[in-house]
């Protein structure tokens, strides 16, 4: 798998010579000026809930490519009155699959709501598995323990949790969920992009050490083999 980083909580995931992006957030963040979103083109687009730093750039990704887009009902709703008719509506709990890949939504704790204070259904994160990988999408959520019952029926390869603290959890708690995951590689997100959410980046790297789990900090623009 190759993953590349666009900022904030947005990743690009290849895999089964398929891409699949997560909850784009570009033109709003300054740190991610190096990032053209004209050339965002993957063939799935997921979005873990309704916040503006998840699906600022969502409509304009999901036209340009004729992505797939995988969300919670009433997200993909919204979708379809912006012009959106290429989605597949799910809800926690559910399985969709395509071309060989699933795509199961577990819950997230957080809040959901678009910019006009509208409802934006329930927050929720993503399992994405094919016949050899694993991995879990957290989007913006506090620690829960039901986090346990997420790798009770799988085996994960790595997870993105948010790290930032205040509006998601911070590194302690990231770190009592990958224990609960059962993974010992982690990619953080949902760190450093606002005031409220800056982190010393060396210093939540040796924490996760201390406890035997690799934290990964993407420049963005960066992309892996993992």
């Amino acid at each position: 798998m190759r993953v590349t980083f666009y900022g904030h909580a947005c990743f690009k995931v290849e895999l089964n010579n398929k891409s699949i992006v997560f909850d784009p957030f570009i033109r709003g963040n300054e740190l991610a000026n190096n990032i053209e979103v004209a050339d965002i083109k993957p063939d799935y687009l997921l979005l873990s809930h309704a916040h503006s730093d998840h699906i600022a750039d969502a409509v304009e990704i999901a036209k340009q490519s004729n992505a797939s887009a995988y969300a919670v009902y009433e997200l993909c709703m919204w979708l379809n009155k912006k012009g959106i008719s290429n989605f597949h509506p799910m809800n926690i709990g559910g399985t969709a699959h395509s071309e060989n890949i699933c795509f199961t939504m577990t819950p997230a704790i957080h809040s959901s709501s678009f910019e006009d204070g509208s409802y934006g259904g329930v927050a929720g994160g993503f399992v994405v598995q094919n016949e050899t990988n694993c991995f879990y999408y957290a989007g913006d959520t506090a620690l829960f323990s039901d986090m346990s019952l997420i790798s009770s029926k799988r085996e994960l390869d790595f997870a993105f949790l948010p790290i930032g603290d205040n509006f998601t959890m911070g590194v302690t708690d990231a770190i009592e969920s990958a224990k609960l995951l059962g993974v010992n590689k982690i990619i953080g997100m949902h760190y450093d992009t606002f005031g409220y959410i800056k982190i010393n980046h060396q210093e939540a790297i040796n924490q996760f050490k201390t406890e035997g789990i690799e934290l990964i900090l993407l420049e963005i623009g960066q992309t892996i083999e993992i």
